[in-house]
């Protein structure tokens, strides 16, 4: 067996077990009653939530390590992370203070499918947009997911925007924190003399992540 295959095998397993044992873009259910009660002003815990998010949410995590996989330059990462976190922070924001609902089954397939668009760019089977709008229309969608997803907590209006403001910090503190051993790893690997091999391996399986994630909550949209 190549190594490609081997590589894509290990990767395909890895992320099809997250993918089917762990909650994409959702709140951990402990933290759930938190923030359903939270009334007044909360910006710590808000903050340490947002990042929680972020650091766990394989999603994202998923789709991050997808768009800064081939980037060389902290510049070329600062750039494509940036377009996310503001299409991400824009309908975070927005939807929860307006709110604008969307079901969440159907925003956490398009993310399946965001995830499957970058493993495929990356693997040049084809590009149909300028990877930087694709990046930031993408964020849209991911900030969308989970604003839905925290407005079916019911949260409190007493301090919401403060709040809100303090999940959003919390969410691109986690995005920092996540990037960092993305991008390590990542310039870890490039050193080893079959990176090619590693690199096909890699987005094969965040290609096979993105399906599964996209076949469950389509059965998930039409079920309900």
């Amino acid at each position: 067996m190549s190594k490609t295959c081997k590589a894509a095998l290990l990767g395909l397993g890895l992320a099809v077990f997250l993918a089917t044992t762990t909650s994409a873009h959702g709140v951990a259910t402990q933290d759930q009653g938190f923030l359903a009660n939270a009334s007044g002003v909360h910006i710590g815990p808000f903050v340490y939530l947002g990042a929680k998010h972020m650091v766990t949410g394989y999603d994202h995590l998923f789709y991050l390590a997808g768009v800064i996989f081939f980037l060389r330059r902290l510049r070329d990462v600062v750039t494509f992370v940036s377009l996310f976190a503001v299409g991400h922070s824009i309908t975070l924001l927005f939807g929860v203070l307006s709110g604008l609902y969307v079901n969440t089954y159907l925003i956490d397939a398009i993310i399946g499918l965001s995830v499957c668009y970058k493993a495929l760019e990356n693997l040049e089977v084809f590009r149909l947009i300028n990877p930087k709008s694709a990046v930031f229309g993408f964020g849209l969608v991911h900030g969308l997911g989970l604003s839905s997803k925290l407005q079916d907590l019911t949260l409190s209006p007493d301090g919401l925007i403060i709040n809100m403001l303090a999940f959003n910090v919390g969410v691109e503190i986690g995005q920092v924190i996540a990037l960092i051993v993305l991008f390590g790893g990542l310039a870890w690997l490039r050193q080893r003399p079959d990176f090619t091999h590693i690199a096909t391996g890699a987005n094969v399986a965040l290609l096979a992540a993105g399906l599964v994630l996209f076949g469950m909550q389509s059965v998930g949209y039409f079920a309900t």
